[in-house]
């Protein structure tokens, strides 16, 4: 079986969907209004998708496993709808405190989903809007991307501090999905 080349991490609250706080539930829940239409352009392209969250109100008694679930079928369901391949939503329910390997700036999420679907880490891409989806992203060496939405403006700031350089800063999803199609048409090209 040929390993999945065209594979983009998404990040969840403040990248696909505004991030008020702990969304606790479905009704508090929904799409920035091109986060569909700019998932289905490179859905049309080959790309497939996985979503990876770090969800620490479960662990702070926040959210309820139930109610997570919830969010995650409508947004499973929605992205169907749409035509966009989704091959799983990874969280990681922890506390930061608790060392645990799936919480980002770790990469347990991304190795899961890699080991699930044979995903070639290092022709993927993350678009998230934290410091931590770079992190992670660049240690896989994957193309990484933040996105100005959420956090990402005071995370760019961050990044900086760090001397940490996303491949593409955007100040939308639309923006960075633009971006990857442009690269990703490049890279063929040359791969031909």
């Amino acid at each position: 079986m040929k390993a999945l080349d065209k594979v983009i991490f998404l990040d969840r609250d403040g990248t696909l969907n505004p991030d008020p706080g702990y969304i606790s539930s479905i009704k508090q829940f929904k799409f920035y209004p091109d986060t569909l239409t700019s998932l289905s352009t490179l859905a049309k392209l080959g790309f497939k998708f996985a979503i990876v969250t770090n969800q620490s109100g479960i662990a702070r008694g926040l959210i309820k496993e139930e109610e997570l679930e919830k969010i995650h079928e409508f947004i499973s369901n929605q992205f169907a709808q749409s035509g966009i391949p989704l091959l799983g939503i990874y969280k990681c329910p922890h506390h930061p405190k608790d060392g645990c390997k799936c919480r980002k700036p770790e990469t347990g999420l991304f190795d899961e989903a890699s080991r699930q679907h044979d995903i070639n880490l290092s022709s993927a891409a993350v678009i998230g809007d934290s410091s931590a989806d770079v992190e992670a992203g660049k240690s896989k060496g994957m193309v990484a991307c933040l996105v100005r939405t959420g956090r990402g403006s005071e995370e760019e700031i961050k990044l900086k501090d760090i001397g940490l350089e996303p491949d593409y800063v955007g100040d939308s999803l639309l923006d960075c999905t633009s971006f990857l199609c442009e690269l990703y048409a490049t890279t063929d090209v040359e791969d031909e």
